[in-house]
């Protein structure tokens, strides 16, 4: 009996998931179908729910993409503490009869760093660039790396602070490090060891205004963006930053979802290189 999976989203045609869990699914021998859903702008839930309908027993969980993260955290029944803290949710676990919401986004920025860009966030002085969804989901995972230091850094700078402070009343000891946050003025003589590009400026071809000195020798300039160049990217390369897109964060949260789902943690640097082959 192959058990079913899904990713929500609007749109929904661009979604690299369903090839990236087939590949997970073949490398690891699971008996799996997975498939893109476009829901309705206002039928979330209920596309949710007819999946589960029609899945026979056999829907077992889905992803969650945009515009609908916010809605999947309200539509879980239970969720894991990651998915408190970003306020979002993008992966659903069908569990006997409850929804669990998790957010792997975060995860999965990590273990791109370190494990395929050699990027430790450990120690690095670190300006995340966004105080929106994307920016929520890898603060906390960023935190428990213990970095020397985490700026949020947003047009807003009322945003900035009040996320920095949010996130700054986690209980003692959970994190080693209390962000700060400002507007892009305030980071004026700075320099960063990474520098994280969570606004949606690498959607919209926008310019950040950004002083070139935040890009400090060897740093590490993170799009989570991919499959272009965005005006961030070009900032950063012409800095002398080294570059990377966010095709490794995909995969890697993709593969956060699945150890979650299957129990069993797949392998990512082929899937990584086979994506990036057709990207």
């Amino acid at each position: 009996m192959t058990d079913r999976y899904a990713v929500f989203g609007n749109p929904i045609g661009h979604s690299k998931s369903p090839r990236i869990h087939a590949l997970f699914a073949a490398q690891t021998g699971q008996d799996i179908s997975y498939q893109a859903i476009l829901a309705e702008r206002d039928g979330f839930a209920a596309a949710v729910s007819a999946f589960i309908a029609a899945g026979g027993g056999l829907a077992r969980g889905a992803n969650v993409t945009v515009p609908f993260k916010e809605e999947a955290f309200r539509l879980a029944t239970r969720r894991t503490p990651r998915a408190n803290a970003a306020g979002a949710v993008n992966t659903l676990s069908f569990e006997a009869g409850a929804i669990v919401g998790d957010n792997t986004d975060g995860a999965g920025l990590v273990r791109d760093l370190k494990n395929n860009l050699g990027c430790d966030p450990g120690g690095r002085r670190i300006l995340l660039l966004g105080a929106g969804g994307a920016a929520r989901g890898v603060i906390l995972p960023l935190l428990l790396e213990d970095p020397a230091e985490l700026v949020i850094a947003n047009r807003t700078e009322e945003t900035a602070a009040r996320l920095a402070l949010e996130f700054g009343r986690l209980p003692g000891g959970a994190v080693g490090v209390k962000p700060d946050g400002m507007g892009f003025p305030g980071l004026a003589g700075r320099q960063f060891d990474l520098v994280i590009n969570a606004t949606s400026t690498g959607l919209s071809g926008g310019i950040l205004p950004l002083p070139t000195c935040v890009f400090a020798p060897r740093c590490v300039a993170y799009e989570m963006v991919y499959g272009r160049e965005t005006p961030f990217m070009s900032q950063a390369l012409a800095a002398g930053a080294r570059v990377a897109d966010g095709l490794g964060m995909l995969v890697e949260q993709a593969a956060e979802t699945f150890f979650i789902w299957r129990g069993v943690r797949p392998q990512t640097a082929s899937v990584l290189a086979a994506l990036a082959k057709v990207s």
